[in-house]
């Protein structure tokens, strides 16, 4: 991988150009690929990523057939109701993909407050006709941070969210409506997870990014005790049936790889040597079948 790499100079980490410093030859170009796992932010933010940037990543190369957009807190409708809010980025989603050139987006993750059962219903109705048909299912992330001040994306959920009855409840909707639920949380937060897949079984499950270890603050000199409990966990948790799991989410700067300060990206052969330990075991225990790239 590495004689196909064709290296540049040296740009601001995260800016397109340091991004484009690396490119590598695509590996099996005519693999129809369904991407997973991905976002849009309008421009105005602080790291904006719209639609037309997301066509041009998809121009590079692979055979993308279509993309399902995960919730990410981005274009939401403030003017009503808190809970109805995060319909207004499904609104905003849909006209994107609706005016796109090419087929994306034909899914979408969407977020609903589980824990507000009198409301659920209303709100997944108008996410479903905000989607025009694109609603796979719901992200309420359990991720709750114990320091945040060290995380550059810090989870903002309630510590205990999984054991909630009222949030289980709201996942067990979920699955009778034929909703997926997606979460997102950190390493020491799996077994609470696995609970959760154990005690509301009906509903299909998706682990969004390995389950988050941590590797930065005070988890940056625990990285292979975090590693050794980590693996247990995967077991632990791949033993639900109802449970899938995306590969991908270890290039966030509070992973700690630290590549995103870096003067280029990675390559291939570096990323493999830093974390392939992890897509393997992951694989192992899920199974093919079970698991997705992500983005």
């Amino acid at each position: 991988m590495d004689d196909a790499s064709i290296e540049h100079g040296p740009s601001q980490p995260g800016s397109q150009e340091w991004l484009d410093s690396v490119v590598e030859d695509v590996i099996d170009p005519d693999a129809p690929i369904i991407d997973p796992h991905h976002h849009l932010w309008p421009a105005g933010g602080s790291m904006p990523y719209e639609l037309d940037d997301l066509l041009a990543d998809l121009a590079g190369g692979h055979r993308i057939i279509d993309t399902v957009f995960v919730e990410c807190g981005a274009a939401y409708d403030r003017s009503t109701h808190d809970a109805f809010a995060p319909v207004g980025e499904t609104e905003f989603v849909t006209a994107q993909a609706e005016r796109a050139p090419r087929q994306v987006m034909g899914g979408i993750v969407a977020h609903a407050d589980l824990t507000g059962t009198d409301r659920l219903d209303a709100v997944l109705d108008a996410h479903e006709e905000a989607s025009r048909g694109r609603l796979r299912g719901i992200r309420h992330a359990g991720s709750h941070a114990l320091h945040p001040k060290v995380l550059s994306i810090p989870g903002r959920a309630p510590a205990g969210l999984y054991a909630d009855p009222k949030f289980r409840a709201g996942v067990a909707r979920l699955g009778e409506r034929g909703l997926t639920y997606d979460t997102w949380h950190y390493h020491y937060q799996n077994q609470e997870f696995a609970d959760l897949a154990r005690a509301v079984a009906g509903t299909t499950m998706v682990l969004d990014h390995f389950g988050t270890p941590l590797g930065v603050g005070p988890y940056a000199s625990q990285r292979e005790q975090i590693f050794r409990q980590w693996t247990a966990d995967i077991v632990d948790i791949a033993t639900c049936p109802n449970v899938l799991a995306k590969l991908g989410g270890l290039a966030m700067p509070d992973n700690g790889f630290e590549w995103h300060t870096a003067e280029r990206p990675p390559t291939s052969d570096e990323f493999v040597a830093a974390q392939q330990r992890y897509y393997l075991h992951a694989i192992e225990q899920f199974g093919p079948t079970r698991c997705m790239f992500e983005s």
